[in-house]
């Protein structure tokens, strides 16, 4: 038996320990920075100590309504000041905030709002249609309150309230409590269910605050940034920015639509300095006509993620006044918990290689604990040698409660000790991870694996492709071949023998795609390509020929 130490007689207590939560950082932003701007929406402003008393009103008008821990609230919003607002009032009285995806159809929102169980569903009435599908498939209805966004006029008014309404039941003054225990749920977020029901991702204080601060530290993101959000809020609570821009006390400036002009002109008018977005939100700038950049002198620096966004990204956003940081994650880890840090020597290269360092998945954020690339059967580390495949994994406080009321996916998910993302890489000489294919992704030709990711790269290197996606075709000889899918940059051409001839430059020959498909590439609401879609399309091509 162990003697006991002095040292275990020294026990937490009030004085000494408080359980972490990302809701304290608004109430320091009102209390040292009360009168400095906190949110933009068109016409409206709020400082940080009105944005503290709305968030009050919301959390104490929700209690009133029978809200307490681990009721779940429900919000179908664009990035508009009630959807910021979520994110603090919701679990401000102990509830669990459940962002949907404002894509979705009714059947999906049905499931999710049943599976959630949610008390409350909070609804800008844009998406009114989705919604009242949605409603007539429960059984149980939540309390519906409408948000009646200025901003958005049309739309059919579902609920009982409307949000302004609501908030005037609430108390400003209201006196929320920290979580009694900082493992308990802030969140709910569903992931994509594209091979089935979607799966309901739980985040918990401690996580959602030591990604919020691991997001500043991973960006030298400074105080009162101004954040424009590009990135939904319904995706992994915005990676946490909510968050991060209440601790630094910064500028949300909300957008309904992620629209060329709409971004480049709060850029211009707000003075921008902060965004986030997958590479097709840059894609868009890079590819904006010159007249609408106009006035924008100043560089900005985004975040952008995806399993590998092209070199031709990086290097456009680079050549308009973006610095790119390249972010790595799933819903499991709260969005990005891998960054490809960028190292001092990089700068003095070329752009190209520059660009092809800046595109890899890296290492682990500054608070995650671990991020690594094992063999998924033997759970053991790959040789660095740029080559061996395996899976990336994390652990970590920035990883799931797990999947609700799911689990064996859950123990799926963590088995060995550490989260199975599904992605395909490699662990690179310096310790960087690279990503070479989703593990649903990866084309078996003729006994060889094709990574569609480097066969996108290379077609985003022709001068004409805006937007390319690569996917397995059924093929009698090699059992799948590369099907390529491309969408021209406005005013180009480009034929499929011209693309054949291009990637057989810089390819093996049996990488090449043999089949080229001209047509709109279909993305989620977070600019994935859909790639179970695209193989539904590939087979359907391969039949008729």
């Amino acid at each position: 038996m162990t003697a006991r130490s002095p040292f275990d007689d020294l026990l937490k207590n009030q004085a000494n320990y408080a359980p972490l939560t990302p809701l304290t950082f608004i109430e320091r932003a009102a209390y040292v920075y009360p009168d400095r701007l906190a949110v933009v929406h068109g016409a409206q402003r709020w400082t940080w100590r009105e944005t503290y008393a709305r968030c009050r009103r919301l959390a104490s008008a929700l209690a009133r309504r029978g809200v307490g821990k681990n009721d779940v609230v429900a919000v179908m919003a664009p990035n508009t000041p009630p959807m910021y607002e979520a994110a603090f009032g919701v679990p401000m009285c102990g509830g669990v905030l459940n962002t949907l995806n404002t894509r979705l159809d009714g059947e999906t929102l049905a499931f999710m709002l049943q599976h959630g169980g949610a008390k409350v569903l909070i609804t800008d009435r844009e998406f009114s249609p989705a919604i009242e599908t949605a409603l007539s498939l429960l059984d149980t209805k939540p309390l519906v309150i409408d948000i009646a966004d200025p901003a958005h006029p049309e739309g059919k008014l579902l609920g009982e309230t409307e949000y302004e309404a609501f908030l005037a039941e609430g108390d400003p003054d209201y006196d929320w409590q920290p979580p009694g225990d900082e493992w308990d749920a802030i969140a709910l977020n569903y992931t994509s269910g594209t091979t089935g029901d979607p799966k309901g991702v739980v985040y918990h204080h401690r996580g959602a605050h030591l990604n919020a601060v691991s997001n500043i530290l991973n960006w030298g993101m400074p105080h009162h940034a101004v954040y424009l959000w590009t990135l939904p809020m319904f995706h992994c609570n915005g990676w946490c920015f909510p968050w991060t821009v209440a601790e630094r006390a910064g500028v949300n400036v909300c957008l309904r639509r992620v629209e060329a002009k709409a971004v480049l002109d709060a850029i211009r008018d707000n003075g921008v300095t902060h965004m986030c977005g997958a590479p097709i939100v840059y894609s868009m700038l890079i590819n904006a006509p010159e007249d609408l950049r106009a006035g924008i002198s100043h560089r900005i620096a985004g975040q952008v993620a995806g399993a590998a966004p092209p070199a031709a990204i990086i290097e456009g956003a680079d050549r308009i006044g973006i610095d790119l940081t390249h972010v790595y994650g799933l819903t499991e880890v709260y969005g990005p918990a891998g960054v490809c840090s960028k190292q001092e020597g990089w700068a003095h290269m070329p752009i190209d290689r520059r660009a092809e360092r800046n595109g890899r998945q890296g290492v682990r954020t500054p608070l995650q604990d671990a991020m690594t690339v094992l063999d998924p059967e033997t759970m053991q580390p790959v040789p660095w040698d740029g080559e061996t495949m395996g899976e990336i994994m994390f652990r970590g406080n920035i990883t799931m409660k797990g999947y609700l009321k799911n689990p064996a996916a859950t123990d799926k998910a963590f088995g060995g000790g550490w989260f199975h993302t599904g992605d395909l890489a490699v662990m690179q000489p310096d310790g960087y991870a690279k990503i070479r294919d989703r593990s649903k992704d990866i084309i078996i030709s003729g006994g060889e694996n094709i990574s569609s990711l480097e066969v996108e790269e290379v077609l985003y290197r022709h001068p004409a492709v805006l937007s390319a996606a690569v996917v397995a075709q059924p093929d009698e000889k090699w059992g799948e071949t590369p099907c390529a899918f491309i969408e021209l940059k406005l005013g180009t051409a480009v034929t499929a023998d011209e693309l054949r001839d291009f990637c057989r430059a810089h390819l093996a020959r049996f990488k090449v795609p043999k089949t080229f498909l001209f047509r709109e590439i279909p993305k989620t609401s977070t600019g994935k390509i859909q790639k179970f879609a695209l193989r539904e399309i590939a087979r359907s091509a391969s039949a008729i020929e």
